[in-house]
């Protein structure tokens, strides 16, 4: 029997470098492959800014039409990559470029660190896991998280927060400990609340994020 979710066609766009990257694709495309699907729906393609990087690597290896775009990285761009896939959904995993144009309702990003104060330009990778450890030495917080949101085209990342799942800072911690557990914590969530996004169990509607019944609401820290 045809998965309900058969249909739905993700495109992710997925930075990684020349050396690796890719994990958070690559769990996306697995847990579309699970059974049952943990996500109900079809990756078709990846999208980075390395044509020889860990993505393409990933992406050949998973059977995934892989894109090349070496910018710019204009709204003009972004439009034509979903035409061209035909992308009902657009997942932004590990993307290190700024998004323009695109429906935010149909556009998500994943962040490993808490919105909205360690996010915004230069704001990636370990520079999130420094900053945070930075603040966690100075006692000013106790706590990172991995954040899913909405994107829209004001800032980086910025848009309506879908689901925030804290991480305790443990005492012994520096920032490559921390990005370790993060970096779990993403993976193992991304599929799943992306797939209630798709499935329109969570939707935004008039710039607000909404959860059906049954469907607790983003946690709050």
């Amino acid at each position: 029997m045809e998965s309900k979710g058969a249909g739905i066609r993700i495109l992710v766009f997925a930075s990684g470098d020349e050396k690796g990257g890719g994990s958070g694709f690559q769990e996306l495309v697995e847990f579309s492959r699970t059974n049952p699907p943990v996500l109900d729906a079809q990756i078709i393609g990846v999208i980075s800014n390395h044509p020889q990087g860990g993505v393409r690597k990933r992406a050949d290896a998973l059977h995934i039409p892989f894109g090349y775009w070496a910018g710019p990285f204009d709204a003009k761009g972004y439009r034509t990559f979903v035409e061209t896939y035909q992308a009902d959904f657009v997942m932004c995993s590990g993307w290190l470029k700024f998004v323009r144009g695109l429906d935010p309702a149909k556009t998500i990003n994943i962040h490993p660190g808490p919105l909205p104060r360690f996010g915004g330009t230069g704001m990636y990778g370990h520079y999130v896991h420094e900053a945070i450890m930075a603040a966690y030495h100075r006692g000013e917080i106790t706590q990172s998280a991995v954040t899913l949101h909405f994107v829209d085209d004001v800032a980086y990342d910025n848009g309506p927060i879908i689901f925030q799942m804290p991480v305790l800072i443990r005492p012994d911690d520096n920032a490559e400990t921390l990005a370790k557990r993060v970096n779990e914590k993403e993976r193992a969530w991304q599929s799943y609340i992306l797939n209630l996004v798709v499935h329109r169990h969570i939707y935004l509607k008039d710039g607000k994020v909404v959860y059906k019944s049954g469907v607790p609401t983003r946690l709050f820290y």
